[in-house]
């Protein structure tokens, strides 16, 4: 699909979108990915920045909504990730803090919240879910980055083979890990996936009367999808922004910075930011897909970056020692084992 006909793809697709709406709904997730995408720097592989690998992985994008119903033990396990909900005085749900440090695993964060009374199936991992596809998304590089290197030097045809066949195959993984991130990574930029008001104001106290009514699908679906076009979110991101930081205290600071903007989300509701067309919604809305956008760009360059300095395979063998002609890993890339 040449870029030239992906508006009419949008448009349509906007136009057949189910009226029930998840996450930022299709169109701002689909639309997030494919403007991350599209603001690649050169560095990234070329692949990466074809076209088609963009159309697609802003289809992607939508996955981890797409799964949703698929059965009970896979909804509880997964439906978690794509939000934290962090109460007024800051902690989640009454436990742990939400600041750096956070809990080393998933099951510290586990037994954090049991002692206040919670757990994770009803807080949420957001955090942990972007983290842990950008580890993922690190280890595909490397791996990428290794089959390049041994296919290009390779005499034997029958290795040479196997290394771009198993090449190909990396290039369809980072497609859907891209698209898993991108998608984490938008609901991070969405205030509503980030605190216990989730779907009205949910505190016991409320003394500026704010609404309960359930508004999360109306804003981030219906509004976002009649109001927010691809030219918008691309306008409102900001310049590529690396950060000299572990991707644990780069993702809690992108969280908090959009739980910042929870209450100023439910006084433009009470305001009536958010009736039809309305442009003090519309300008709420664009810097946040604008920001999940930069967000996304920003953390595929870190983990392109980052996986030059990590290890593959079994037994492991060290990216820049393949890429160097040090190493053939082809044992361990093969699992001779």
């Amino acid at each position: 699909m040449r870029i030239a006909t992906l508006p009419l793809v949008l448009a349509a697709l906007a136009i057949l979108a189910p009226q029930t709406a998840l996450a930022w709904g299709g169109h701002g997730h689909r639309i997030i990915g494919v403007a991350a995408m599209e603001a690649l720097p050169e560095e990234v592989p070329a692949f990466l920045r074809d076209p088609s690998t963009i159309t697609q992985i802003g289809e992607l994008s939508r996955e981890p909504d797409r799964s949703k119903g698929a059965g009970r033990i896979h909804g509880s396990n997964r439906d978690p990730a794509h939000y934290v909900d962090i109460d007024d005085a800051g902690l989640v749900m009454g436990g742990p803090r939400f600041e750096m440090p956070i809990a080393p695993t998933r099951a510290d964060y586990e037994a954090q919240l049991q002692a206040a009374g919670s757990d994770s199936w009803k807080a949420g991992y957001l955090h942990y879910a972007i983290i842990d596809q950008y580890q993922q998304l690190t280890l595909d590089f490397a791996y990428w980055r290794v089959l390049v290197a041994a296919e290009a030097r390779e005499a034997d045809p029958g290795r040479r083979a196997w290394y771009a066949a198993d090449r190909a195959l990396r290039e369809s993984l980072l497609k859907t890990t891209i698209g898993t991130l991108s998608h984490y990574v938008a609901d991070g930029a969405q205030p509503l996936h980030t605190t216990i008001h989730f779907n009205g104001w949910a505190s016991e106290t409320n003394p500026k009367g704010y609404t309960t009514e359930k508004i999360h699908s109306l804003f981030e679906g219906e509004f976002t999808r009649a109001n927010v076009k691809l030219a918008d979110v691309k306008g409102a991101m900001a310049p590529l922004r690396l950060c000299d930081c572990a991707v644990e205290a780069r993702t809690v600071d992108y969280i908090l910075s959009t739980f910042t903007l929870v209450e100023p989300f439910y006084a433009l509701e009470k305001a009536g930011g958010f009736a039809p067309a309305d442009p003090r919604g519309i300008a709420f809305v664009i810097p946040r897909t604008g920001a999940g956008a930069s967000e996304l760009r920003d953390l595929v360059v870190e983990a392109w970056r980052d996986s030059a300095d990590s290890q593959v395979g079994w037994r492991p063998v060290k990216v820049a020692d393949v890429v160097s002609g040090e190493v053939d890993p082809f044992n361990a890339l093969f699992s001779i084992d």
